[in-house]
Protein backbone atom coordinates (compact mmCIF):
# COMPACT_ATOMS: atom_id res chain seq x y z
CA UNK A 1 0.00 0.00 0.00
CA UNK A 2 1.37 3.41 -0.91
CA UNK A 3 2.30 5.63 2.01
CA UNK A 4 0.79 9.06 2.56
CA UNK A 5 3.95 10.82 1.48
CA UNK A 6 4.18 8.86 -1.80
CA UNK A 7 0.57 9.55 -2.71
CA UNK A 8 1.35 13.20 -3.21
CA UNK A 9 3.93 15.12 -5.17
CA UNK A 10 3.76 17.83 -2.51
CA UNK A 11 5.90 17.42 0.62
CA UNK A 12 5.22 20.86 2.08
CA UNK A 13 2.66 23.64 1.85
CA UNK A 14 2.98 27.41 1.87
CA UNK A 15 0.37 29.19 3.98
CA UNK A 16 -0.45 32.48 2.32
CA UNK A 17 -1.49 33.97 5.66
CA UNK A 18 -3.94 36.74 6.50
CA UNK A 19 -2.36 39.50 4.44
CA UNK A 20 0.65 40.28 2.26
CA UNK A 21 0.80 43.94 3.34
CA UNK A 22 4.15 44.39 5.18
CA UNK A 23 2.84 47.26 7.32
CA UNK A 24 0.19 44.97 8.85
CA UNK A 25 2.50 42.11 9.85
CA UNK A 26 3.67 43.59 13.17
CA UNK A 27 0.25 44.92 14.27
CA UNK A 28 -1.32 41.54 13.47
CA UNK A 29 1.45 39.73 15.34
CA UNK A 30 0.83 41.92 18.40
CA UNK A 31 -2.93 41.34 18.15
CA UNK A 32 -2.62 37.55 17.82
CA UNK A 33 -0.07 37.43 20.63
CA UNK A 34 -2.39 39.38 22.92
CA UNK A 35 -5.37 37.18 22.05
CA UNK A 36 -3.38 33.98 22.48
CA UNK A 37 -2.01 35.17 25.83
CA UNK A 38 -5.56 35.77 27.12
CA UNK A 39 -6.63 32.39 25.70
CA UNK A 40 -3.69 30.63 27.36
CA UNK A 41 -3.95 32.27 30.78
CA UNK A 42 -7.74 32.36 30.87
CA UNK A 43 -8.46 28.79 29.82
CA UNK A 44 -5.68 27.15 31.82
CA UNK A 45 -6.68 29.37 34.75
CA UNK A 46 -10.22 27.99 34.59
CA UNK A 47 -8.89 24.42 34.59
CA UNK A 48 -6.65 25.17 37.57
CA UNK A 49 -9.37 26.95 39.56
CA UNK A 50 -11.94 24.22 38.84
CA UNK A 51 -9.51 21.60 40.12
CA UNK A 52 -8.28 23.62 43.11
CA UNK A 53 -11.49 25.02 44.61
CA UNK A 54 -13.93 22.44 45.99
CA UNK A 55 -16.83 24.89 45.52
CA UNK A 56 -16.33 24.54 41.76
CA UNK A 57 -16.55 20.75 41.78
CA UNK A 58 -19.95 20.81 40.08
CA UNK A 59 -21.14 19.51 36.67
CA UNK A 60 -21.22 23.02 35.18
CA UNK A 61 -17.58 23.73 36.03
CA UNK A 62 -16.53 20.22 35.07
CA UNK A 63 -17.89 20.84 31.57
CA UNK A 64 -16.44 24.35 31.58
CA UNK A 65 -12.95 23.13 32.47
CA UNK A 66 -13.09 20.58 29.63
CA UNK A 67 -14.36 23.26 27.27
CA UNK A 68 -11.35 25.33 28.33
CA UNK A 69 -8.99 22.45 27.52
CA UNK A 70 -10.61 22.03 24.11
CA UNK A 71 -10.41 25.76 23.36
CA UNK A 72 -6.78 25.85 24.43
CA UNK A 73 -6.09 22.75 22.30
CA UNK A 74 -7.45 23.94 18.98
CA UNK A 75 -6.23 27.49 19.46
CA UNK A 76 -2.72 26.15 20.13
CA UNK A 77 -2.89 24.03 16.97
CA UNK A 78 -3.33 27.17 14.85
CA UNK A 79 -2.34 30.45 16.53
CA UNK A 80 1.39 29.86 17.32
CA UNK A 81 2.05 28.98 13.65
CA UNK A 82 0.21 32.13 12.56
CA UNK A 83 2.27 34.21 15.01
CA UNK A 84 5.53 32.65 13.79
CA UNK A 85 4.60 33.40 10.17
CA UNK A 86 3.81 37.03 10.96
CA UNK A 87 7.02 37.50 12.95
CA UNK A 88 9.55 35.69 10.76
CA UNK A 89 7.78 35.56 7.40
CA UNK A 90 8.26 31.79 7.29
CA UNK A 91 4.92 30.43 6.12
CA UNK A 92 6.08 26.96 5.09
CA UNK A 93 4.47 23.99 6.82
CA UNK A 94 5.46 20.38 6.15
CA UNK A 95 3.01 17.84 4.74
CA UNK A 96 2.87 15.87 8.00
CA UNK A 97 2.62 19.03 10.15
CA UNK A 98 -0.28 20.21 7.99
CA UNK A 99 -2.08 16.89 8.51
CA UNK A 100 -1.37 17.02 12.27
CA UNK A 101 -2.61 20.61 12.55
CA UNK A 102 -5.87 19.81 10.76
CA UNK A 103 -6.34 16.61 12.78
CA UNK A 104 -5.91 18.32 16.18
CA UNK A 105 -8.00 21.31 15.14
CA UNK A 106 -10.83 19.15 13.78
CA UNK A 107 -10.88 16.79 16.76
CA UNK A 108 -11.15 19.59 19.31
CA UNK A 109 -13.71 21.60 17.32
CA UNK A 110 -16.00 18.56 17.08
CA UNK A 111 -15.47 17.80 20.77
CA UNK A 112 -16.45 21.40 21.53
CA UNK A 113 -19.80 21.00 19.75
CA UNK A 114 -20.64 18.01 21.98
CA UNK A 115 -19.43 19.79 25.11
CA UNK A 116 -21.68 22.75 24.27
CA UNK A 117 -24.56 20.28 23.93
CA UNK A 118 -23.68 18.71 27.30
CA UNK A 119 -23.65 22.16 28.91
CA UNK A 120 -27.07 22.91 27.42
CA UNK A 121 -28.40 19.62 28.81
CA UNK A 122 -26.88 20.53 32.19
CA UNK A 123 -28.67 23.92 32.17
CA UNK A 124 -31.90 22.16 31.20
CA UNK A 125 -31.59 19.78 34.15
CA UNK A 126 -30.78 22.64 36.54
CA UNK A 127 -33.65 24.92 35.44
CA UNK A 128 -36.38 22.50 34.35
CA UNK A 129 -35.87 19.75 36.95
CA UNK A 130 -33.99 21.34 39.86
CA UNK A 131 -35.21 18.78 42.43
CA UNK A 132 -33.77 15.91 40.38
CA UNK A 133 -30.59 17.74 39.33
CA UNK A 134 -28.17 15.90 41.63
CA UNK A 135 -29.51 12.50 40.58
CA UNK A 136 -29.61 13.44 36.88
CA UNK A 137 -26.17 15.02 36.53
CA UNK A 138 -24.09 12.57 38.53
CA UNK A 139 -20.31 12.48 38.24
CA UNK A 140 -20.58 9.27 36.20
CA UNK A 141 -23.02 10.83 33.72
CA UNK A 142 -20.81 13.91 33.35
CA UNK A 143 -17.69 11.81 32.81
CA UNK A 144 -19.43 9.70 30.17
CA UNK A 145 -20.65 12.80 28.31
CA UNK A 146 -17.15 14.30 28.24
CA UNK A 147 -15.47 11.04 27.18
CA UNK A 148 -18.05 10.62 24.41
CA UNK A 149 -17.32 14.17 23.18
CA UNK A 150 -13.60 13.41 22.88
CA UNK A 151 -14.20 10.03 21.21
CA UNK A 152 -16.52 11.58 18.61
CA UNK A 153 -14.01 14.35 17.95
CA UNK A 154 -10.91 12.20 17.52
CA UNK A 155 -12.70 9.41 15.64
CA UNK A 156 -14.31 11.76 13.13
CA UNK A 157 -11.11 13.72 12.64
CA UNK A 158 -9.16 10.48 12.04
CA UNK A 159 -11.60 9.40 9.31
CA UNK A 160 -11.59 12.80 7.58
CA UNK A 161 -7.82 13.29 7.74
CA UNK A 162 -7.17 9.74 6.54
CA UNK A 163 -9.37 10.40 3.52
CA UNK A 164 -8.12 13.97 2.91
CA UNK A 165 -4.44 13.06 2.86
CA UNK A 166 -4.94 10.04 0.63
CA UNK A 167 -5.67 12.56 -2.14
CA UNK A 168 -2.94 13.73 -4.50
CA UNK A 169 -1.91 17.37 -4.23
CA UNK A 170 -0.12 18.28 -7.42
CA UNK A 171 -1.82 21.46 -8.66
CA UNK A 172 -0.01 23.75 -6.25
CA UNK A 173 1.31 23.81 -2.70
CA UNK A 174 0.07 27.32 -1.90
CA UNK A 175 -2.73 27.22 0.69
CA UNK A 176 -4.88 30.35 0.50
CA UNK A 177 -5.45 30.42 4.21
CA UNK A 178 -3.54 31.08 7.45
CA UNK A 179 -3.74 27.43 8.54
CA UNK A 180 -4.36 23.99 7.03
CA UNK A 181 -8.13 23.78 6.66
CA UNK A 182 -10.35 21.52 4.58
CA UNK A 183 -11.75 23.89 1.88
CA UNK A 184 -8.43 25.47 0.78
CA UNK A 185 -6.69 22.07 0.78
CA UNK A 186 -9.38 20.45 -1.36
CA UNK A 187 -8.88 23.17 -3.98
CA UNK A 188 -5.28 22.01 -4.39
CA UNK A 189 -6.15 18.37 -5.11
CA UNK A 190 -5.70 17.08 -8.64
CA UNK A 191 -7.83 14.00 -7.98
CA UNK A 192 -11.60 13.64 -7.68
CA UNK A 193 -12.73 15.24 -4.41
CA UNK A 194 -16.46 14.44 -4.58
CA UNK A 195 -16.19 11.46 -2.23
CA UNK A 196 -14.13 13.49 0.24
CA UNK A 197 -16.55 16.43 0.05
CA UNK A 198 -19.47 14.08 0.64
CA UNK A 199 -17.70 12.44 3.58
CA UNK A 200 -16.88 15.81 5.14
CA UNK A 201 -20.47 16.98 4.63
CA UNK A 202 -22.05 13.82 6.09
CA UNK A 203 -19.76 13.57 9.12
CA UNK A 204 -19.86 17.33 9.60
CA UNK A 205 -23.65 17.29 9.51
CA UNK A 206 -23.88 14.47 12.05
CA UNK A 207 -21.42 16.13 14.42
CA UNK A 208 -22.94 19.58 14.06
CA UNK A 209 -26.68 18.97 13.83
CA UNK A 210 -27.01 16.29 16.52
CA UNK A 211 -25.43 18.51 19.22
CA UNK A 212 -27.38 21.46 17.80
CA UNK A 213 -30.62 19.45 18.14
CA UNK A 214 -29.77 18.73 21.79
CA UNK A 215 -29.03 22.42 22.37
CA UNK A 216 -32.20 23.57 20.58
CA UNK A 217 -34.43 21.09 22.44
CA UNK A 218 -32.84 21.92 25.80
CA UNK A 219 -33.32 25.65 25.35
CA UNK A 220 -36.86 25.25 24.02
CA UNK A 221 -37.76 23.45 27.26
CA UNK A 222 -35.79 26.01 29.28
CA UNK A 223 -37.68 28.93 27.72
CA UNK A 224 -41.02 27.21 28.33
CA UNK A 225 -40.04 26.73 31.98
CA UNK A 226 -38.84 30.34 32.31
CA UNK A 227 -42.14 31.64 30.90
CA UNK A 228 -43.95 29.77 33.68
CA UNK A 229 -41.98 31.62 36.37
CA UNK A 230 -44.23 34.35 37.77
CA UNK A 231 -41.48 36.52 39.23
CA UNK A 232 -39.69 38.84 36.80
CA UNK A 233 -36.59 38.60 38.96
CA UNK A 234 -36.77 34.80 38.83
CA UNK A 235 -37.09 34.82 35.04
CA UNK A 236 -34.15 37.21 34.74
CA UNK A 237 -32.00 35.05 37.04
CA UNK A 238 -32.85 31.86 35.14
CA UNK A 239 -32.17 33.44 31.75
CA UNK A 240 -28.88 35.03 32.87
CA UNK A 241 -27.44 31.58 33.58
CA UNK A 242 -27.93 30.71 29.89
CA UNK A 243 -27.06 34.00 28.14
CA UNK A 244 -23.29 33.42 27.93
CA UNK A 245 -23.74 29.88 26.65
CA UNK A 246 -26.24 30.99 24.00
CA UNK A 247 -23.83 33.69 22.80
CA UNK A 248 -20.98 31.20 22.40
CA UNK A 249 -23.26 28.67 20.68
CA UNK A 250 -24.47 31.29 18.19
CA UNK A 251 -20.94 32.38 17.25
CA UNK A 252 -19.61 28.81 17.11
CA UNK A 253 -22.39 27.36 14.96
CA UNK A 254 -22.70 30.47 12.83
CA UNK A 255 -19.07 30.35 11.72
CA UNK A 256 -18.93 26.55 11.36
CA UNK A 257 -22.06 26.43 9.16
CA UNK A 258 -20.80 29.38 7.10
CA UNK A 259 -17.42 27.68 6.55
CA UNK A 260 -18.23 24.03 5.95
CA UNK A 261 -21.81 23.64 4.75
CA UNK A 262 -21.50 25.16 1.32
CA UNK A 263 -19.98 23.79 -1.91
CA UNK A 264 -16.28 24.46 -2.48
CA UNK A 265 -17.18 26.47 -5.61
CA UNK A 266 -19.06 28.96 -3.40
CA UNK A 267 -16.11 29.64 -1.13
CA UNK A 268 -14.41 33.02 -1.15
CA UNK A 269 -11.03 32.40 0.45
CA UNK A 270 -10.68 35.97 1.75
CA UNK A 271 -14.12 35.85 3.37
CA UNK A 272 -13.40 32.39 4.80
CA UNK A 273 -10.17 33.64 6.36
CA UNK A 274 -11.97 36.42 8.18
CA UNK A 275 -14.64 34.02 9.44
CA UNK A 276 -11.95 31.56 10.49
CA UNK A 277 -10.35 34.14 12.78
CA UNK A 278 -13.49 33.98 14.92
CA UNK A 279 -13.49 30.27 15.60
CA UNK A 280 -9.70 29.81 15.75
CA UNK A 281 -8.84 32.78 17.99
CA UNK A 282 -11.89 34.73 19.21
CA UNK A 283 -14.07 31.84 20.42
CA UNK A 284 -11.29 30.26 22.53
CA UNK A 285 -10.68 33.67 24.07
CA UNK A 286 -14.40 34.14 24.79
CA UNK A 287 -14.52 31.09 27.06
CA UNK A 288 -12.73 32.64 30.05
CA UNK A 289 -14.09 36.12 29.34
CA UNK A 290 -17.77 35.35 28.76
CA UNK A 291 -18.28 32.26 30.89
CA UNK A 292 -16.14 32.87 33.92
CA UNK A 293 -14.78 36.35 34.55
CA UNK A 294 -18.34 37.60 35.01
CA UNK A 295 -19.17 34.66 37.26
CA UNK A 296 -19.31 35.37 40.99
CA UNK A 297 -18.16 31.90 42.07
CA UNK A 298 -15.11 32.03 39.80
CA UNK A 299 -14.21 35.51 41.06
CA UNK A 300 -14.37 34.29 44.66
CA UNK A 301 -12.23 31.24 43.82
CA UNK A 302 -9.72 33.48 42.02
CA UNK A 303 -9.43 35.86 45.01
CA UNK A 304 -8.94 32.89 47.35
CA UNK A 305 -6.23 31.48 45.09
CA UNK A 306 -4.42 34.84 44.87
CA UNK A 307 -4.72 35.32 48.63
CA UNK A 308 -3.38 31.81 49.26
CA UNK A 309 -0.39 32.35 46.97
CA UNK A 310 0.26 35.71 48.61
CA UNK A 311 0.36 34.12 52.05
CA UNK A 312 2.72 31.40 50.80
CA UNK A 313 5.10 33.99 49.38
CA UNK A 314 4.92 36.02 52.61
CA UNK A 315 5.84 33.01 54.75
CA UNK A 316 8.56 32.01 52.28
CA UNK A 317 10.37 35.36 52.41
CA UNK A 318 9.58 36.33 56.01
Amino acid sequence: MTSMENRSEVNEFILIGLTDVPELQVPLFIMFTFIYFITLVGNLGIVALSSWDSHLHTPMYFFLSNLSLVDFGYSSAVTPKVMAGLLTGDKVISYNSCAAQLFIFGAFVIAESYLLASMAYDRHAAICKPLHYTTTMTSTVCAHLVIAAYICGFLTSSIVIGNMFSLSFCKSNIVHHFFCDIPPLLVLSCTDIHITESLVFILGSLNAFFPFLVIFTSYLLIFITILKIHSAEGRQKAFSTCASHLTAVSIFYGTVIFMYFQPSSSHSMDTDKMASVFYTTVIPMLNPLVYSLRNKEVKIAFRKAVRGQGLQLYHLFS
